[in-house]
């Protein structure tokens, strides 16, 4: 790897570690436990320490999955092993099996969420984030509009801040949360910048704060159907409304080499700098053997591509923190980001 440097922004610049597989990495298994190496440390943090250790720039945080029924001492060794690598830890809350537009699954998808902001407030961790506007993957979905789609965001606003009310947010730790809409065929509804944005307008017209914010993730976008001019249109937009969250560097399609991405990272990543509300940026990759992927390769064949070119996946995810981070510094340099 190049020769160390410094990161010259406030911009917190981390890593979802997706690149170990949900499928004997980062999902439990059926008592609950977390994957482990042979030395009994938990994979994810033997990971992320193993990334901080051989990155040229220091990784400042990582974004971390948290499920429905994982162990209570699991989780808090976690999270306490992250931070004892110097790692801010962000969460994002899994939820499955549920569908949050159908109010029969209501209470079901409120108490996963719920769980998941409890973690966050016994660890005292301020940001989360979900995809949990839709159900991911779901058979014979098909997408939904005018009315249909007015009812959907309703009934999300309303699970939501259910969630919410149930967890006790207010007065807490938790000071946003960041929605995450995901690509067309992964979502039939909620799949480009715009739709999520909706949800995220309408949830916090009625809480009366800005308390969700939609995450731009580079990959969704690109995979969305909307232009890089579009969503640079609505991530302005957005951030003038003070509703911008997270963004996710991530490469549209392959989900793998950041080199992969047809120059979407970079534009959406210098339209977020610009708003002067950009505050963390992810770097994600998917590891294209993923078990759990198999939908996803089925939809794209694109998706599973081995985009490493001879590269290990934390090599592959090493580089891609370093061309972000100079994207970073070079936005510094040339005024468009603050230092």
């Amino acid at each position: 790897m190049s020769q160390a440097f410094a990161l010259n922004t406030r911009v917190e610049l981390g890593v979802v570690p997706t690149h170990i597989k949900f499928v004997g990495g980062l999902a439990p298994d059926a008592e609950g436990r977390l994957p482990r190496g042979e030395d009994g440390r938990l994979l994810i943090v033997s990971e992320m320490e193993g990334l901080a250790a051989a990155s040229p720039v220091k990784v400042q945080s990582a974004q971390v999955a948290v499920f429905p029924g994982v162990l209570e001492s699991d989780n808090d060794e976690l999270i306490t092993g992250l931070r004892d690598l110097g790692l801010e830890v962000h969460l994002i809350m899994m939820v499955g099996g549920a569908d949050p537009m159908d109010p029969a699954d209501e209470e079901k998808v409120a108490a996963m969420l719920a769980s998941g902001i409890g973690i966050a407030k016994k660890h005292g961790i301020t940001q989360v984030a979900s995809t949990s506007i839709e159900q991911w993957m779901q058979p014979g979905a098909t997408p939904k509009t005018g009315e249909a789609f007015a009812a959907a965001v309703a009934q999300n606003v309303r699970v939501h801040l259910r969630a919410c009310r149930e967890a006790g947010v207010e007065g807490s730790c938790v000071k946003h949360w960041h929605i995450e809409f995901l690509r067309k065929g992964e979502f039939q509804t909620f799949n480009d910048l715009r739709k999520g944005w909706e949800f995220v307008k309408a949830a916090n017209a009625e809480l009366g704060s800005k308390f969700f914010k939609i995450m731009v993730d580079a990959a969704h976008c690109g995979d969305s159907g909307l232009s890089i001019p579009e969503n640079e249109a609505l991530v302005a937009e957005i951030a003038a409304a003070d509703e911008m969250g997270m963004f996710h560097a991530s490469a549209k399609t392959t989900r793998g080499c950041l080199g992969t991405d047809d120059g979407w990272i970079g534009a959406l990543l210098a339209a977020a700098a610009r708003t002067g509300k950009l505050e963390y940026v992810f770097v994600e990759l998917f590891h294209h053997e993923d078990p759990a992927l198999e939908g996803l390769r089925q939809l794209d064949p694109g998706h599973g591509l081995d985009t490493r070119d001879g590269r290990s996946y934390r090599e592959t995810v090493i580089e891609g923190v370093v061309d972000v981070a100079r994207r970073l510094n070079n936005l510094v340099v040339r005024g468009i980001l603050k230092h």
